[in-house]
């Protein structure tokens, strides 16, 4: 079986997840504050987030936002492939 490659994995990972930070930014920009309510409740299975959602982010808060949530999954990512990695090292090693 072949190893995963840590670093693309990892940046793979962190793309994925900062395209979906940007499509959460753009239904908050662009729907009205009780259209993204109804939205987000609907992806937190019911959870009311009505109480604390905060509609007016600043651009600065939106990229500091992007960039810590790539740097997050990216390091998920990254851990997934290494872990994934060693454990399958393991696993031939016993097989041979």
């Amino acid at each position: 079986m072949n190893h995963i490659h840590i670093k693309s994995f990892g940046f793979a990972t962190g793309i994925t997840v900062a395209l979906l930070y940007l499509g959460c930014a753009l239904v908050m920009n662009f729907t009205s504050p009780e259209t993204t309510r109804t939205f987000f409740n609907g992806l937190f299975h019911g959870i009311d987030i009505g109480t604390i959602m905060r509609m007016k982010i600043t651009l600065k808060e939106t990229i500091a936002g992007l960039i810590q949530t790539f740097v997050i999954a990216w390091l998920i990512g990254a851990s997934v492939a290494a872990i994934y990695n060693i454990l399958i090292s393991r696993r031939n090693l016993n097989v041979k």
